[in-house]
């Protein structure tokens, strides 16, 4: 299927996995890349030392283009930018708007730039610096989110930029590529569904929780950072939300302390980076603590296996998911949905 998108990048098809920490690791990219996909190593939860080595990792698996995904707000976002550049990689996405010189640097490189973005205003702003594409996410995505359902803000994104967007946020199948694509977007990013897949290295226990799930137990909370997050509710959801302060900060010092040393932080750091993160929020200084931290919440469900102690970032679409393909029966499966989806609305007239 040609769009603006796999024209942009030279991927097969209009689909991106997104990068998800701990979850978008080198053999999930690489089979979302050969299955002809755009795949997204997430950075966050590694170290400039630890992404050379997935990038080259991925590039070992993958003739195919694929991404990283980088924290704009990180104190290392510049370093990041470098290994980037010097190790070709095709794609840079960033999770909140990157500043402006940081998108200079990387399409003087040639390095495709696509932040993620939850507001027409920030979509604006990012096409004006010379972005060149952008993903939109609506308030059924998993992770941080916001308020606004994508039906409603992508269509405002499309009318608003002149550059490929692509919808994120409820999609799992051929039929949300189609409605996407009708609303005018260039393809359609998914995490969920490509964390759900036999190519994922999430523990089976944690899968399971995740097929369990119905929609209603799909979650947007403010307990862990401060700031609105969608996921599944857990033990540890329900223990944050019933938390007083004082509990809440020595959790948060625990977490914090782990984390610090997994990722060889200094204390000083670790508070620059949660108040990075506040985004104007009154926040608690326990809430700053876990904003930094919420990757160690993270791993604990995603590499450890610890439904009860972690956090299980979750679209809505969770709830209507059933089974974990691979992820090249998946992307054949979506692409011939949405074939079959758009032939039968336009009579069989070619599409794309």
């Amino acid at each position: 299927m040609d769009t603006p998108l796999t024209r942009l990048i030279g991927v097969r098809h209009p689909l991106v996995q997104t990068g998800m920490g701990w979850v978008a690791g080198p053999r999930l990219v690489s089979a979302v890349a050969n299955a002809g996909a755009l795949g997204i190593l997430a950075s966050a939860t590694m170290s400039p030392k630890r992404l050379r080595s997935a990038v080259r990792e991925v590039a070992a698996r993958t003739d195919a283009p694929f991404g990283v995904n980088l924290r704009a707000d990180a104190g290392d976002a510049g370093e990041r930018v470098r290994i980037i550049i010097e190790e070709g990689v095709r794609v840079a996405s960033f999770a909140l708007a990157p500043r402006r010189e940081l998108i200079d640097l990387l399409k003087d490189a040639g390095v495709v730039v696509i932040p993620s973005v939850g507001a027409r205003r920030h979509a604006e702003k990012v096409a004006g610096w010379g972005a060149d594409a952008v993903v939109v996410q609506g308030a059924e995505g998993g992770g941080h989110t916001g308020q606004v359902a994508t039906t409603v803000l992508l269509p405002q994104v499309v009318d608003a930029v002149d550059i490929p967007v692509v919808a994120a946020g409820g999609f799992h199948d051929g039929r949300g590529l189609a409605a996407a694509l009708a609303y005018g977007a260039a393809g359609i990013a998914m995490g969920t569904r490509f964390l759900l897949t036999s190519d994922s290295t999430v523990p089976d226990a944690v899968k399971a929780r995740y097929l369990a799930a119905a929609v209603t137990d799909v979650t947007v909370t403010t307990a862990v950072d401060g700031l609105p997050h969608r996921m599944l509710r857990s033990e540890l959801v329900d223990s944050l939300e019933r938390s007083g302060r004082t509990a809440a900060l020595l959790r948060a010092v625990r977490h914090a302390a782990a984390f610090r040393r997994l990722a060889g932080l200094s204390w000083p750091r670790m508070v620059r980076d949660g108040l990075a993160l506040r985004h104007g929020k009154d926040l608690t200084w326990s809430q700053v603590l876990l904003a930094a931290t919420t990757p160690m919440l993270l791993k604990a469900s995603m590499v450890d296996g610890r439904t009860d102690t972690g956090v299980m970032a979750s679209g809505q679409v969770a709830g209507v998911i059933e089974d974990l393909p691979c992820c090249a029966d998946l992307v054949d499966r979506i692409m011939a949905e949405a074939a079959t989806t758009l032939d039968r609305l336009t009579g069989g007239r070619t599409v794309g």
